[in-house]
This record gives structure tokens, C-alpha cells and sequence, in this order.
């Protein structure tokens, strides 16, 4: 846990903070932490900050805090075909921490109609995933969930006036270009909306349909690679080459 998120509500009027539960066992137990202890902070949706621990128990730490500025909002959205429970699980996390605004998990043919009734697409548990991330990686922005159990209906009818100043990138093993030439031929800066298909891979018509609303196709080669690993390599490489144009 590399920072200390607070909800707004648990900060006062006085810029008091009582924290409890996980976080305030991480204080107590791993960062060994006595009053005076200056700690790293951050407001849900909001500042960076410090927290100097003022008194604590077995049971909760109380911060006084002092905000500064907010991290740089994240520039990639994720157009995702709905993974496996399994693999969404332990993808919250890494999504979050890699820096992704807007999470929107779609029903493409190829994924099962019950992944919707799992559990992992639960506020109350995916939201406890992504401020893991947030956590890990020192940033406050909750990214946004967005459920599309229908293909159709939304390409149609929202995804071109959701996304209208994005620059669209569509991964599937039939994109002949790599990301790097993709970008050579992109201009105004802009957001990113990532969309990264199901293991058994967009259909012929999906790709089309998403082509059609603006989307660039490339490829990673010819290995077949798995949700999490290609959604996680993609972030990675984006974060290291997509603001060149900025």
C-alpha cells in the first residue's frame, strides 16, 4: 500500500481523518507507525496529501492532513469484451493501477451471457479492486464501470457520441499494423479508447462494426495472448508512447 486513500467524508471540517479496518492495520503493522508519523495520502477522486498520525489504538489512526494537488486525470479508456469472472478478477487491480479512466465491459459474441451474473461486476466488490490499484500505483482517480451486456444496441447508438474525441484503437490478431505505425498516423491529441477483444477473438462482423466507427485495427503478432496479458501489455506500452504527440 503505497498510499493512504481517504473517502471525502471521512476528512472533517478540520482536515481530520479517522482511518480503520485494512488500511489502518497497514499503518500500524507495516509502516510501524507512532504519532508524528508523516504519512503519503490521497482524497478518492481528488488531492494528493500527507497525513501526520496524531493518535492511534489497535482499532483505528487519526491523520491530520494537508492536501496539495490532484494527479493528472488518466487518458485511456478501455472498450473490454466481458473476460472470464476469473480473469476480470485479478485484472481490477492492474487496470487501475495502470491508469485507465473509463472501464466498459461489453458482451461480444464469443463471451458467455452468465459471466454477467458474476459477483466481480459488483460495485461493492470491484470498487474495493480498484482502489487497491489506486493504492499501489499513488493515484486517486476511481476509475469509471460502465455494463454492456448488449453488443449491438450500444456501437450503434452510443459509442460514437460517448467517445467522439477519442482516438480509437482496436487490438484483434487480424490487425496487419502494430501499434507504432497505428500512431504515425494519428494527429490532434486526444483520449484513448482502448477496445481489446474476447480470447476467442472479435467476429468478422464486430470488427467491421467498430472499424466503420472509427477505430484503427492493429495486431501484437502472432502469439494469442489472454485478456489480462494483453490488455495489461497494451496499457503499458500506451503509457510509454501516447502523449509523444501531446
Amino acid at each position: 500500500m503505497n498510499l493512504i486513500i481517504l473517502q471525502p467524508l471521512e476528512v472533517d471540517a478540520k482536515l481530520r481523518a479517522v482511518v480503520t479496518g485494512a488500511r489502518a492495520h497497514h499503518i500500524r503493522k507495516v509502516l510501524k507507525a507512532e504519532v508524528g508519523k508523516i504519512l503519503r495520502i490521497g482524497l478518492l477522486d481528488g488531492p494528493l496529501g500527507t497525513g501526520t498520525v496524531v493518535a492511534l489504538d489497535q482499532q483505528q489512526v487519526e491523520l491530520r492532513c494537508v492536501f496539495e494537488e490532484a494527479p493528472p486525470p488518466p487518458q485511456i479508456d478501455v472498450l473490454l469484451a466481458m473476460p472470464r469472472p476469473k480473469v476480470l478478477k485479478r485484472m481490477w487491480a492492474q487496470l487501475a493501477a495502470l491508469g485507465v479512466g473509463r472501464i466498459v465491459l461489453l458482451r461480444a459474441e464469443k463471451v458467455e451471457r452468465y459471466y454477467f451474473d458474476s459477483h466481480v461486476i459488483d460495485p461493492d466488490f470491484y470498487n474495493k479492486q480498484l482502489i487497491e490499484g489506486l493504492q499501489q500505483a499513488r493515484c486517486t482517480q476511481l476509475p469509471e464501470v460502465q455494463i454492456e451486456p448488449l453488443f449491438k444496441p450500444f456501437v450503434e447508438d452510443r459509442l460514437e457520441s460517448e467517445f467522439s474525441n477519442h482516438w480509437k484503437l482496436l487490438a484483434d490478431p487480424a490487425g496487419e499494423k502494430r501499434l507504432n505505425d497505428v500512431f504515425k498516423s494519428l494527429e490532434a491529441p486526444r483520449r484513448i479508447l482502448l477496445a481489446v477483444g474476447p480470447e476467442g477473438g472479435w467476429t468478422t462482423y464486430e470488427l467491421e462494426m467498430l472499424i466503420e466507427r472509427g477505430f484503427k485495427l492493429f495486431g501484437m503478432g502472432n502469439r494469442i495472448l489472454r485478456t489480462d496479458t494483453a490488455t495489461i501489455g497494451l496499457l503499458s506500452v500506451l503509457n510509454e508512447i501516447g502523449w509523444s504527440k501531446k
